[in-house]
């Protein structure tokens, strides 16, 4: 399958030479380092001379990471409908997106915890733009996502990687994960392209597009921080957007992010992956006559699901009383974690600038919004 080489995660085949390549990298080290403070580093070099496959590199080191950064930057991480899964079965999780790595990472890590065939994920080309990040990725059976194209590029590349989705979970039996839209999510509201699904529905064997999604078993997955650890990374390119300027990335930024994520402070997170979308894809075909009407309300089934299963923590209800100068959610939180709030806004942001204000603000308060369309939170 070489058509798939420009995107493609490493084969197991090629994952001990590209750790040996990698050993002696001053990244590697920082990174097992901070994974396993007291081991000696002739120790874990060792032990990755002799790893030969993703699930090995994974269980025996990535997660372990894992586990080190929510020991230091969390008060752990809870799962729900994790249950309803089938083992040895592969699904497609189309996620909500806040984080750049640990949205996937997080999956994967309950996904492991729960015996559930863990992802391929995709990740946008222009993060792993150094060499050893690139190499990271493809250990961790990251696939590319290719950016910044002409229009034409842009068609071909969504070709090839529609048609390697589909080959991962139609034929490899591997589960994958994608974002519900590109870019990370930075208001809160969660919103699911139709793009994407069209981009997915591309490779399409069947003569009905929809049943060619019942065929990629599409699992909604909402993922929610108490605290976002890139809050206040978010916001220039939020205030950006209310200025109608365009935003333009410095050039260590993604990385910066990468590593505010890792090593941000998030309190509790949750992760909760809903059912399988079937029957709704019966229901989709029954009421809408034309193709991309299906996709866009597909989309919309998976943003219910998303939204209102969406955990809504202290900070999203504190969010939301400041916006409306209101005490209607006192209820759902402390006063000690209020002064918190409110002391990480006062840290974190210039009061006199009101645009990044009101967008910190809304990010935490949206979701509580969004979820008042689907049921009362009392």
């Amino acid at each position: 399958m070489q058509k798939f080489d420009a995107i493609r995660p490493f084969y197991d085949s090629e994952i001990n030479e590209a750790l040996h390549n990698v050993a002696n990298h001053p990244m590697m080290k920082a990174l097992m380092n901070f994974t396993f403070p007291d081991v000696e580093d002739s120790v874990w070099k060792e032990q990755l001379r002799k790893t030969h496959s993703i699930r090995d590199f994974q269980c025996n080191f990535i997660y372990q990471s894992v586990q080190k950064v929510l020991e230091k930057s969390s008060e752990g991480i809870t799962t729900s409908g994790f249950e309803n899964l089938e083992p040895n079965t592969s699904y497609l999780f189309v996620s909500n997106h806040r984080d750049i790595l640990l949205d996937t990472t997080l999956l994967n890590t309950a996904l492991f915890e729960h015996g559930l065939v863990m992802t391929a994920s995709a990740i946008g080309d222009n993060l792993v733009k150094k060499a050893f990040l690139n190499t990271l990725a493809k250990l961790n059976r990251n696939f590319l996502v290719q950016r910044g194209l002409t229009p034409r590029e842009m068609l071909q590349s969504s070709k090839l990687l529609s048609e390697y989705i589909g080959n991962l979970l139609v034929h490899e039996n591997r589960s994958v994960w994608i974002a519900q839209r590109e870019g990370r999510t930075k208001d809160g509201n969660d919103a699911t392209n139709p793009g994407v699904l069209k981009m997915l529905g591309m490779a399409s064997d069947e003569k009905e597009p929809m049943d060619y999604f019942k065929k990629l078993k599409i699992v909604p997955v909402a993922i929610s921080y108490e605290y976002d650890p890139t809050d206040a990374l978010k916001m220039p390119q939020l205030m950006a957007e209310a200025n109608n300027e365009v935003y333009v990335k410095d050039k260590n930024e993604d990385f910066m992010t990468i590593l505010s994520g890792a090593l941000g402070q998030k309190k509790r997170i949750h992760i909760h992956v809903g059912t399988v979308i079937d029957t709704e894809i019966d229901t989709i075909k029954a009421a809408n006559d034309s193709a991309n009407k299906q996709v866009v309300a597909l989309a919309q089934v998976i943003d219910d699901a998303i939204l209102s299963n969406y955990k809504l923590w202290p900070t999203n209800f504190i969010a939301h009383d400041l916006v409306h100068k209101s005490n209607e959610y006192a209820h759902k939180y402390t006063e000690n974690e209020k002064s918190l709030f409110e002391r990480r806004l006062e840290m974190r942001i210039d009061h006199d600038n009101q645009v990044a204000l009101d967008g910190f603000l809304a990010m935490y308060a949206n979701p509580v919004t969004n979820q008042l369309k689907y049921h009362d939170v009392v």
